[in-house]
């Protein structure tokens, strides 16, 4: 049995929960999530918390039943409370401003860079950090993804995008001729 599967799901309140034979749609106070159902896996619902189990032991259905249960947990989460995703801009020149509903980031290049964000996602700036905020905690996860990957931190000095708490391993560089 999944230990991720088996737990129940608690239901806050404020959010309902939709099970048609196709598809499973989580409403809540931020929003409405939805997301296909799988075949082998039978979602229920009991008062107020949701119970996933599977009909076989086949592996694909057994990798589906801890999928599932942590999707509708995210999509629970994503609707109560939303996600966020800090990111910190690192160097000199190195600047972030909203343009509109877009990002303008001026990365060191010879042009400014203009990032459109999608919507679903809201993108707040501070200085040199940006806070991505939405309620599907995938597209919030690729969103900032997509940032950082517009300059990535170089292990030299560490400028680039990079997440809050993340760890750059640095090099030393260029060590000299020996004399």
């Amino acid at each position: 049995m999944s230990r991720v599967g088996k737990l129940p799901i608690a239901i806050p309140s404020g959010v309902t929960i939709t099970l048609d034979p196709t598809t499973i749609t989580v409403a809540g106070s931020k929003g409405e999530l939805k997301t296909p159902q799988l075949d082998g896996i039978v979602v229920k619902q009991e008062a107020n918390q949701i119970l996933v189990s599977r009909v076989d032991d086949e592996p694909k259905t057994r990798a589906k039943h801890g999928l599932i249960r942590a999707l509708i947990n995210n999509m629970v989460t994503g609707v109560t409370q939303g996600f966020t995703k800090k990111l910190e801009l690192n160097g000199v020149g190195y600047r972030v401003a909203m343009q509109g509903v877009d990002l303008k980031l001026n990365l060191g290049f010879s042009h400014d860079v203009i990032f459109k964000v999608p919507l679903g996602v809201t993108v707040t700036t501070e200085q040199n950090t940006m806070t991505v905020t939405g309620i599907d905690k995938q597209q919030v996860g690729q969103v900032a993804a997509e940032i950082r990957a517009l300059k990535k931190p170089e292990p030299y000095k560490g400028k680039g995008i990079k997440y809050e708490g993340e760890r750059i391993l640095r090099k030393s560089g260029k060590s000299g001729k020996d004399k």
